[in-house]
């Protein structure tokens, strides 16, 4: 679990907050469904880090995409640690089946967990299932605020760059200001950006702090996926290294 800073402690320094390696997640969503064992090995082969895996119920988000079923068929043909990123209305009811389905970290709405107890809850349900690693997420409208008491219980900050449900929106530059705070209040978890990031915006991200960077169709629309991802790892650790 992350650390954060005491209101009686002094912030940790530059190096503490960029201990964490970046982490390219290119989302499967953006891959061609019909083809979604070799997409999966194709964007290995390219050099992505870790598989973000997108899950709609229709009713958190209006769109609807896949459940344990395919995320096990997913986990069955990757080498890489799946991302799961659970856009529902109900995790709690399915922290067990996501992590015997092979998430290795599970992430969760404020949204739809806004009271602290609640938020708890779900962490310890995830816990429970034996997932590695823990996450919750904000959209872009939610103040980074609701989630400010359980930072030392979970293991990545999800910021959302765009409104969750659909692929190709246009990335919300006022979110970096939530990676900001989540940094000068000494939250040393991982923080994960998804939505809208690109050559441009992917460093923007990374110079506020963030270090696992969810792309799209930025990537399964590339001409060369691999070219890509080293575009995208380099600009992040120079804009990391220059802030």
């Amino acid at each position: 679990m992350a650390s954060i800073r005491t209101s009686s402690g002094s912030a940790p320094s530059a190096a503490r907050m960029q201990a964490n390696d970046i982490v390219i997640a290119p989302s499967l969503l953006s891959c061609d469904f019909a083809r979604i064992a070799q997409e999966v090995a194709r964007v290995e082969e390219a050099g992505a880090d870790w598989h973000h895996v997108d899950v709609m119920d229709g009713h958190f988000v209006p769109n609807l995409t896949i459940g344990p079923p395919v995320v096990a068929k997913i986990h069955g043909a990757a080498r890489l640690p799946l991302d799961v990123h659970l856009m529902i209305t109900d995790p709690d009811a399915f922290a067990e089946p996501f992590a015997r389905a092979g998430a290795d970290t599970l992430t969760f709405h404020a949204e739809v967990r806004r009271e602290t107890r609640a938020q708890r809850e779900t962490i310890a349900a995830f816990r429970s299932a034996g997932v590695p690693r823990v996450g919750i997420a904000v959209n872009p409208d939610t103040e980074i605020e609701a989630v400010a008491d359980v930072l030392d219980e979970v293991d990545m900050v999800l910021v959302m760059s765009v409104f969750p449900g659909f692929g190709g929106q246009s990335f919300l530059p006022h979110v970096l200001d939530k990676v900001r705070w989540l940094r000068r209040r000494g939250y040393d978890g991982r923080i994960e950006m998804d939505g809208g990031l690109n050559p441009e915006t992917l460093p923007l991200c990374a110079a506020a702090g963030a270090d696992t960077l969810v792309a799209g169709s930025a990537v399964f629309g590339a001409p060369d996926m691999t070219q890509r991802i080293r575009e995208f790892r380099a600009g992040a650790r120079a804009a990391r290294a220059s802030s």
